[in-house]
């Protein structure tokens, strides 16, 4: 049984009935784990549309929840620090989602593979949308 965290693109696209929800259907019979993190939950509840917030909570609780600690902190911060001396901003939000990833050993899934450059990070690209 594999572990995949699963970034905010992909979890809003599941909560939207869209291309990943078949996707995460295919990986839970597989008998792959699920995972997010506090950021992907904040982020999608930033973005949800009048109604979504039910749906929301119930996907949510269907989910593990990768800890974020000081050891993913300051891993985030060092690849923003080693990304940033190469003149490539990082955004915290992805550096800290995926620590978050490398911490639990988990697969990341996400609609912008470009945003996690991280090697320690195994990437797989959900296409999302439409």
């Amino acid at each position: 049984m594999a572990r995949v965290l699963l970034d905010s693109t992909v979890l809003i696209d599941v909560l939207r009935g869209r291309p990943a929800a078949d996707r995460l259907r295919a990986m839970r019979r597989q008998g792959d784990e699920p995972w997010t993190c506090a950021i992907s939950i904040e982020e999608i509840w930033r973005g949800l549309l009048p109604g979504e917030e039910p749906a929301a909570r119930r996907f949510v609780r269907g989910l593990r929840c990768a800890p974020l600690g000081p050891t993913a902190g300051s891993r985030a911060g060092q690849w923003r620090r080693e990304f940033a001396q190469r003149g490539v901003t990082l955004h915290q939000a992805d550096c800290l989602i995926a620590a978050a990833s490398a911490g639990i050993e988990a697969r990341l899934a996400t609609g912008n593979p470009s945003d996690f450059p991280m090697d320690e990070v195994t990437v797989e690209h959900w296409p999302v949308g439409r």
